[in-house]
């Protein structure tokens, strides 16, 4: 286990512990807990003094009671496996495997190789865990859960949950990074993984639900950002076993930790919003193993002194009921949005609806032919930065409403090679683009499950074609099938790993919770 520690030296740095009488402490008090540590850290006497004394003041110090921090922080130490209904073991699950497939094939982008450079080049003593798409490389586990997260991201090709987030890339890197670090005897299985897994997925949606801004298109941070370290935070929290008063400061220390500007999407700087929430929460939780403390009521609404709310303008926080037989996890009513191609979760609308009116002006005209095309007119929501005219970059191009419309009707389709250099930079698409006009309709608003996209064709005969998607093809209310999801993660995947490998890591998510161990995961990326 990764640790924290003043060297002779006088400086902090991290340590990894290797002893086999390692910590385990699912289902144990917290007095057991102490005697462990203890003998854990006999290594050195100092060392253990300052553990046990950090130990010590997490107890004393623990959050009130009836608080919501405190009711998140009882949550996530007491869900059990059993807690998870097989609708969200399955959906879970599935999410899994998409957010492993899009990682390995952002494995191969620029931003991933920037990331990756820069990880390599700072000082590690612990490189133990694995790296996406790159089976000769290992990394410390918080910049190997950094690297992985932006892959997760660097083609906007990660699912997408409502309120707005994308939750599997701020907590999956994390755990498979965690999973690594620990020693044999302290291995979570298959199980012990899935279940921390949904408790990141599970406080990511309870605080998206803390405000009625956050079901909106974002305008100032990005979710993820935000929520995702929370998540990140929790997921490693209840995979290391923390105590109830250490989960709640690693929320509070997550929360130091979190947010990021909505002006950098459409950069290669978005996607370090995911590395940045799964490595950031990832730290948060180890901080609070060390004995790290930070505000008790960092979830609570404080007037005069804002926690969580900070993000927020609008914020209206609820406790979080102690898991029980009954409790139902956000996953079971409200399921995934995976993606089919690799752009911003609006650009699916409109380019259903350009598919849509595509094939109405090939049956009209008997081929598709943009001469006949005086206009094109986008009914879309008002989001200031998904509304780009003209996208000069890959990442530009990923969140333009004017690009992927035009591309879906120039090529019949829209993926991962419509973001090349080439493709953006055709005169024919650039014709296209030139032609149209953007309308914001005041029924179609900027919210992912009530927007939808309209592409007409207003032709020089005076003919008008129109094609509209309400809810397309991967969206939560039209998921992805089975074979569909598999095709996806095959397809993704194969640009990094050889047939056995691929089939091997989906048998291993299928069969997750039967996994005696589950770094096994990690170590087949």
């Amino acid at each position: 286990m990764t640790s924290l520690f003043p060297s002779p030296g006088g400086r902090w740095c991290f340590h990894l512990w290797y002893n086999e009488d390692a910590l385990r402490v699912h289902r144990e008090d917290t007095d057991f807990c102490q005697q462990k540590v203890s003998k854990l850290l006999s290594v050195t006497d100092s060392y253990s003094n300052i553990f046990r004394r950090a130990t010590a003041r997490v107890v004393a110090r623990s959050a009130p009671e009836e608080t919501v921090t405190s009711s998140f922080a009882s949550f996530i130490h007491a869900v059990r496996p059993e807690h998870l209904s097989k609708t969200v073991r399955h959906r879970s699950k599935r999410m899994i495997l998409d957010s492993i497939g899009v990682g390995l094939v952002g494995s191969t982008t620029h931003v991933f190789d920037i990331a990756l450079q820069y990880c390599r080049e700072l000082y590690s003593s612990v490189a133990v865990s694995s790296v996406y798409g790159k089976p000769g490389i290992k990394l410390s586990p918080t910049l190997a859960a950094f690297t992985n997260g932006v892959a997760t991201h660097s083609m906007d090709f990660d699912d997408t949950w409502h309120p707005a987030t994308h939750p599997s890339g701020a907590v999956l890197p994390a755990l498979l990074a965690a999973s690594q670090m620990l020693p044999p005897s302290t291995k979570p299985n298959g199980m012990d993984f899935l279940l921390a897994f949904n408790v990141g997925l599970e406080v990511q949606g309870r605080l998206m639900h803390f405000s009625t801004e956050a079901h909106d298109i974002p305008k100032r941070f990005h979710p993820p950002s935000v929520v995702g370290t929370m998540g990140s935070a929790a997921a490693t929290a209840k995979l290391l076993s923390l105590s109830t008063a250490q989960c709640a400061h690693a929320l509070g220390i997550a929360a130091s930790l979190a947010g990021a500007p909505m002006a950098n999407a459409a950069t290669q700087a978005k996607p370090l919003h995911i590395g940045n929430a799964t490595r950031l929460g990832f730290e948060a939780a180890l901080l609070a193993a060390r004995g790290m403390e930070a505000n008790p009521l960092i979830l609570d609404d404080i007037p005069g002194c804002s926690g969580f709310s900070a993000f927020y303008s609008v914020y209206q926080p609820k406790p979080l009921s102690t898991p029980s037989d009954h409790h139902e996890f956000l996953l079971e009513k409200q399921d995934i949005a995976f993606k089919r191609f690799p752009a911003h979760l609006g650009m699916h609308w409109v380019v259903d609806a350009a598919l849509s009116v595509r094939n109405l002006f090939i049956n009209y005209a008997g081929s598709f032919s943009p001469s006949l095309i005086r206009t094109i007119v986008l009914k879309i929501p008002v989001s200031k930065y998904i509304n780009r005219p003209f996208p000069s970059s890959e990442h530009q191009a990923r969140h333009s409403f004017q690009f992927n419309a035009c591309t879906a009707l120039l090529d019949g389709e829209v993926g991962l090679s419509s973001f090349t250099e080439s493709s953006i930079h055709r005169q024919e698409l650039r014709e296209l683009l030139d032609k149209v006009v953007v309308e914001h309709p005041e029924d179609n608003v900027a919210n992912f499950d009530k927007m939808y996209g309209e592409v007409a064709l207003l032709l020089h005969s005076g003919d008008v074609l129109t094609g509209k998607c309400d809810t397309f093809y991967g969206h939560w209310r039209k998921p992805l099938s089975k074979e569909s999801l598999l095709k996806k993660f095959r397809s993704n995947a194969s640009h990094v790993l050889p047939e056995d490998k691929i089939e091997t890591i989906i048998s291993m998510v299928d069969n997750l919770e039967n996994l005696s161990d589950g770094s096994q995961l990690a170590c087949s990326l």
